[in-house]
């Protein structure tokens, strides 16, 4: 075979493409002469920068109004409740810093909160990045930097002192660079098939957080669509509905029922072929609106209840989908459907997912689909102790690099990496100063707060 076909059996873009391993190595280091490491440290506010009440107002919009307060509140609770209601103004932040031009599928919103247990397509319960409402293609310095933050303000939280804080965010970045490393040298199938489960914890060095993984996954274990029926439902006269906890799960109108029964029959087109067989074996009984997170708050999400052979129970989420907050700051390459720009960007980004994700519309409205408690479980990184937090960040920046070699050449981001206590340093204190511009813009929206600027329920 000659040179001109072997580099033409397969074309791509970037990462998706064959190099020359020497190549692509080159590339990285000639990145770390034109951005060095140390040019990831400087956080500066920029003039024309949103205000905070500029920015809830915009993301306020397009939210069912009555339930902003619970938004509000939510993110009043703490500097890093609020954090993890913004990311969208810290994209407007990170999209005037250097960045070495390398784009990976992003998280979108990788604080240490968005990581966690949950059940892959063949039943066995993995741990990774498990909130993608904001993914997008764009610069993987963003993820990493936005994780490092959130580990800074995870830990104030806790009342744990800033040296200690800033040290879980730089090991965080030294686990990141570590993992590009062992994924640069293995080869592309095995790094592709790769996952987590809780081996994890010994090759990341975080056994600190062994009780707490083991707690979180003895949780995963329960948290299945059987135990949400057997709370959250009741049976009456051959009826099976969900029970009502207002305003956190509350029932709709027949005419919005049926509107989301008719939405996901279409969604099962959406599904790998092979999993359609099975969803038609399931029958829709009862629909209730039901409350999710902290960014989401006002968007609509609605829970199905579905039956199954017998008695069994499948619940399957419709969860609204808007525009990343980060599009306005990367080229344009997602779906135009959301549901399915969030669905795609989990499905290349976890090497193991649940198998009914899918995504559907409602009107004019696009709604992703997955199933609801699929053994999720977490480890609350805002209760961890000082050891275990250091542990914490080493475990979600290797979980982070992982993902991102899967759409990243990692010879090349290695290269640029390699030899990066500089670059471990740098991520630390830009997490250390904007952990503080956060705290400024908490102080804003509290007055904002104060001042019936924005609506909360005051009952």
């Amino acid at each position: 075979m000659d040179e001109r076909t072997q580099k033409t059996l397969f074309t791509g873009d970037g990462a998706d493409s064959w190099t020359d391993a020497a190549e692509a190595r080159d590339k990285g280091r000639d990145l770390r002469d034109y951005i060095p490491h140390e040019a990831h440290t400087y956080f500066t506010v920029q003039t024309d920068r949103p205000t905070v009440r500029d920015y809830m107002e915009a993301t306020n919009e397009g939210r069912d109004e009555h339930l902003l307060p619970i938004r509000i509140e939510r993110m009043r609770q703490s500097p890093f409740a609020f954090f993890r209601g913004t990311a969208g103004l810290m994209a407007y932040d990170l999209s005037h810093e250097p960045v070495t031009g390398l784009h990976a599928q992003l998280c979108g919103d990788a604080h240490a909160s968005n990581f966690g247990l949950f059940g892959g397509r063949l039943g066995s319960i993995v741990i990774d990045v498990n909130d993608f409402d904001e993914t997008v293609r764009g610069p993987w310095e963003w993820d990493v930097k936005r994780l490092a933050a959130s580990l800074i303000l995870a830990g104030r939280q806790n009342d744990i002192d800033d040296r200690t804080c800033a040290r879980a965010a730089r090991h965080a970045a030294r686990a990141y660079r570590r993992a590009v490393r062992r994924v640069s040298a293995t080869p592309f199938l095995e790094a592709w098939r790769n996952f987590a489960d809780e081996s994890v914890i010994s090759r990341t060095k975080a056994d600190a957080l062994a009780d707490d993984y083991a707690r979180a996954l003895r949780k995963a274990a329960r948290n299945t669509s059987e135990r949400v029926a057997d709370r959250w439902t009741a049976r009456d006269d051959g009826q099976w509905t969900f029970t009502e906890d207002p305003p956190i799960r509350t029932r709709i109108s027949p005419e919005d029922e049926t509107d989301v029964v008719d939405a996901l029959r279409r969604y099962t087109a959406t599904l790998p072929p092979a999993k359609r067989p099975l969803s038609a074996r399931y029958r829709a009984h009862d629909v209730v609106h039901r409350i999710v997170g902290t960014g989401s708050v006002g968007l609509r999400s609605y829970l199905v209840l579905l039956q199954g052979n017998g008695s069994e129970a499948l619940v399957l989420q419709l969860k609204q989908a808007q525009r990343s907050l980060l599009a306005p700051y990367v080229p344009e390459t997602a779906p135009t459907h959301n549901g399915q720009r969030i669905v795609e960007g989990i499905r290349i980004m976890q090497a193991d997912s649940d198998s009914w994700l899918g995504w559907t519309n409602i009107g004019d409205r696009d709604y992703m689909v997955r199933q609801f408690r699929n053994h999720k479980a977490d480890i609350d990184p805002a209760r961890l102790t000082a050891k275990n937090l250091d542990d914490y960040g080493r475990l979600t920046g290797a979980l982070l690099a992982r993902a991102h070699c899967r759409t990243i050449d990692s010879r090349t981001l290695w290269a640029y990496l390699a030899r990066g206590k500089h670059f471990d340093r740098a991520i630390a204190a830009h997490a250390t100063s904007y952990a503080a511009q956060v705290e400024t813009d908490y102080a804003e929206f509290l007055a904002l707060v104060q001042d019936g600027e924005l609506p909360v329920n005051n009952a």
